[in-house]
């Protein structure tokens, strides 16, 4: 693709690389065919060459962009789906962040936009402040059908329930039987636990060396669903691995960093690198890991986000190289054999971010195979579910319908449980699909609960 930015322009190193990413496009379209808007509306504009065209001219103007290409831009997921797809390895997601970047800086929004936005920003990156807009939401919920759309989904989150309790029920009312089932079918979680059980980890580990990693705790999910650590924490102290949750490290900074706030999103990624490297000092750490997708594709690229920062480019660097979706990790180790057969139909929705941001496919559903679960592929498995993070509440309407479709391919076919491995993608389809929606972290946990035997 031809440019025209100016000598002063590209003084900008942000700019640079824009123009880059930009000349690297050959207008293929490719990508039209796997971007979840374009599919829906059938406009170029609402495809990625088609925001590529309209990113090129507003980066290139001196003047604010105008409300039809701000609309456009805002519609992206960034699911990514187009760069897994493109031929001429366009990094799109690079070039659509600093687009949002240029827009909050250039563009003044409707004054409701703004203050739902800011909204945004001040409420889901803090654990404590969204538990109390929850709370808010849970008495507001009669009055859902009266709010604006945006208002009545982030009510709605507050109706996200005890997805393992389904599941048991949903079990027990299959077998036509009314007393609960066995307690290894009932998939319940223990409350939080984030201190490590010395024994029990000498118990897992034998005469292996032991390994350290750390755990990001994150903004909504210990929120929403506190039970997937616990899961992860169980498991891995099971298998002999010592973990830490550093309390100074919160959220990974995507939530700002997709409303185009680039400085917000790299004061969080300050704060968390901070928290892992005295988790360092203090031990060293093998690995950090994530349990929830969009956050691991944040981190990863923590490296890229401060390449600038003098006092933060190399151990951002060394952070984003250790940085591991936990699929990854209990991937190259070797688990134990399951403790019972889960006799379960598993349907794995794969996160953009696990399949396209991060590159990682095939992990998850390796693990639930070897641990006995029946896993099962839904249609159009690539196309995103339409959370996208704060997506589900800015773009209501275009986040249902792919919600909507995402659940009916799932439930086509005929699951006991769905599982996925991002928060985010879990509170969208339980939503539209009304069946239990787990993390599958929760489901390998319960599969492989016994304690290894030692010698």
């Amino acid at each position: 693709m031809r440019t025209q930015f100016s000598p002063a322009q590209l003084r900008s190193p942000d700019m640079a690389q824009s123009d880059k990413i930009l000349r690297a496009c050959v207008h293929c379209g490719f990508c039209n065919a796997t971007c979840p808007t374009y599919l829906l509306t059938g406009d170029e504009n609402d495809g990625p060459r088609g925001r590529i065209y309209l990113m090129r001219e507003m980066l290139q103007s001196a003047a604010a962009p105008d409300a039809r290409t701000v609309a456009h831009i805002d519609g992206c997921l960034s699911c990514l789906g187009c760069a897994t797809t493109c031929p001429s390895g366009v990094d799109y997601m690079r070039l659509v962040d600093h687009a949002r970047a240029h827009i909050d800086a250039q563009y003044r929004r409707p004054v409701f936009d703004r203050l739902f936005r800011a909204a945004l920003e001040f409420v889901l990156p803090h654990p404590a402040r969204f538990a109390f807009a929850l709370r808010l939401g849970r008495l507001a919920a009669r009055f859902i059908k009266f709010m604006p759309r945006r208002l009545a989904r982030m009510a709605a989150m507050a109706s996200f329930g005890d997805q393992e309790k389904l599941l048991s029920l949903r079990a027990a009312k299959r077998r036509g039987n009314p007393e609960p089932p066995p307690k290894a079918l009932l998939f319940d979680a223990a409350s939080p636990r984030f201190a490590r059980d010395d024994e029990e980890i000498a118990a897992g580990r034998g005469d292996r060396k032991k390994v350290r990693v750390a755990l990001l705790n994150g903004c909504v999910q210990p929120v929403l669903a506190p039970e997937i650590n616990a899961a992860a924490i169980r498991l891995l102290t099971r298998l002999g691995v010592e973990v830490i949750v550093p309390e100074n490290a919160g959220c990974c900074g995507a939530l700002s960093h997709h409303l185009g706030k680039a400085e917000a999103a790299r004061q969080f990624a300050r704060a968390n690198i901070r928290a892992w490297m005295a988790c360092a000092d203090g031990g060293g750490l093998d690995a950090i890991l994530m349990t929830a997708s969009g956050c691991g594709t944040q981190v990863k690229d923590y490296g890229h986000m401060l390449r600038d920062d003098d006092l933060y480019t190399e151990y951002a660097a060394h952070i984003s190289t250790i940085t591991q979706d936990i699929s990854e990790f209990l991937s190259g180790l070797e688990l134990p054999q399951p403790a019972h057969a889960p006799g379960l139909r598993a349907a794995y929705h794969a996160p953009c971010s696990l399949q396209h941001g991060q590159k990682q496919s095939g992990k998850v559903e390796s693990l639930l195979q070897k641990a006995g679960f029946d896993v099962l592929i839904p249609r159009d498995a690539h196309l995103c579910c339409g959370a996208a993070g704060s997506y589900t509440l800015l773009q209501p309407e275009m986040s249902d319908n792919l919600a909507h479709r995402k659940a009916e391919n799932l439930l086509a076919l005929q699951p006991d449980v769905i599982v996925t491995g991002n928060i985010g993608c879990q509170v969208q389809i339980a939503a539209a699909a009304q069946i239990p929606t787990l993390h599958w972290i929760q489901l390998l946990e319960q599969a492989l609960g016994s304690r290894p035997e030692t010698d």
